[in-house]
């Protein structure tokens, strides 16, 4: 009978002891809170140089660290969709198929816009043209012989670029002729920088914000001006152009949060769409979400001179 009271209390106290040790371990492996910890983003390879300066700002500002894994914009849809992602930046809302996925499992993603970017087109400087007809670019894509463009290249097969320019021209620009794409942002300007007569189809946060190893081909490059199909106006680029909306391949940023608790994810897109992160958008050459205030200070001089 003792033997039997004796193993009784042996098994609780194990059990017990295997309680205590698996909250113990839940407990390490919380590793994000709103403002501090780790917590890893995917990110859309177009948009990266304008993250990685928020990232810097606000590990700094924070007890914070944050990986960013730059992708593709369907790696980073597919990573988002498959788990393996809880956060992501994107360059489009999600479709509302994209968020049936989500809602199967239960997911009510936090979509913060915080900025304005745009696609922009690049060509060799030695070209005498830094003007292009948005029809011509559809044009070529569509099979049609134009006489200043040989061929387009693309960061990526899978990148919000080609998308974008797909859903404008209605085909899959990466099946046409003497269309190519790369990997990155990066292998695009530096082949535009070494190619004349190609051009090349980037983020324009690649533009404004290069890498120190990559602004000689920056140097190299001109970004176009764009006609839309229905102006007769050339439109660069510009920050003051996509703030007033006259630039034609314009696209909104977005923070995509399906962690599903008060953890970095939530508190990084409070980071980008306040005072501190829209400022970095401003000074980046793109355009933050809302225009942050400015303080005037006014100082009164009561010296005034005594006869």
């Amino acid at each position: 009978m003792m033997n039997k009271i004796t193993k009784t209390i042996t098994g609780f106290l194990l059990l017990t002891l295997l309680f205590v040790f698996s909250c113990q371990k839940k407990s390490d492996t919380k590793i994000d809170t709103i403002l501090e910890g780790k917590a890893t983003i995917y990110v859309d390879e177009s948009i990266l140089p304008i993250i990685e300066d928020e990232e810097a700002v606000f590990e700094t500002q924070y007890n914070a660290k944050l990986h960013l894994v730059a992708q593709s914009e369907n790696e980073v849809l597919n990573s988002l969709l498959n788990d393996t992602a809880k956060i992501a930046i994107l360059t489009r809302k999600l479709s509302s198929q994209e968020l049936k996925v989500l809602e199967g499992k239960k997911i009510t993603p936090r979509i913060t816009p915080f900025a304005t970017d745009a696609v922009a087109f690049i060509k060799n400087k030695a070209a005498n043209d830094t003007i292009i007809p948005l029809q011509d670019v559809i044009d070529f894509i569509n099979g049609k012989s134009v006489a200043n463009i040989k061929g387009l290249v693309f960061d990526n097969a899978n990148s919000s670029t080609v998308r974008y320019i797909s859903e404008l021209s209605g085909v899959t620009v990466t099946n046409q002729k003497n269309v190519f794409s790369f990997k990155t942002n990066e292998e695009v300007i530096k082949y535009v920088a070494e190619n004349n007569g190609m051009i090349g189809v980037i983020g324009m946060n690649w533009i404004f914000q290069p890498p120190l190893e990559l602004q000689d081909a920056v140097d190299k490059v001109n970004v176009l001006g764009v006609k839309a199909k229905d102006s007769k106006e050339y439109v660069f680029p510009t920050q003051d152009n996509l703030a007033q909306g006259k630039y034609p391949l314009a696209r909104h940023l977005y923070v995509i949060n399906c962690q599903g608790y008060s953890g970095l994810g939530m508190g990084f897109a409070s980071f980008l769409g306040g005072e501190r992160g829209q400022r970095i958008i401003l000074k980046s050459g793109l355009v933050p979400e809302r225009v942050p205030t400015r303080k005037i200070m006014i100082k009164n001089n009561s010296n005034t001179d005594k006869n």
